[in-house]
């Protein structure tokens, strides 16, 4: 069976265990694909690049809901900034 892996950096759950932080390190801040028996089992994914993560996920909730307003069928007001 062929599996699809999602980062550069693949490391197997032995290795993890050896040396986690070299592991982590070994991604140089990407994700790394962590494989038991040749198999992607779960990604480490370090801090800065979760947070990211979270953060976009984040922006496109608040996208979809100023779209959903939007399209709610009122009249957008016009603000400036210095009105904010």
């Amino acid at each position: 069976m062929t599996n699809l892996i999602l980062t550069n950096v693949t490391a197997s759950i032995t290795e993890l265990k050896k040396n986690p932080m070299a592991t982590v390190a070994a991604g140089e801040g990407f994700p790394v694909a962590i494989l038991n028996r040749n198999e992607p089992a779960f990604y480490c994914v370090p801090a800065k690049a979760y947070q990211e993560l979270l953060e976009k996920v984040e922006n496109l909730e608040l996208n979809a809901i100023a779209e959903s307003r939007l399209h709610d069928g009122q009249s957008p007001i016009k603000v400036t900034l210095d009105e904010l």
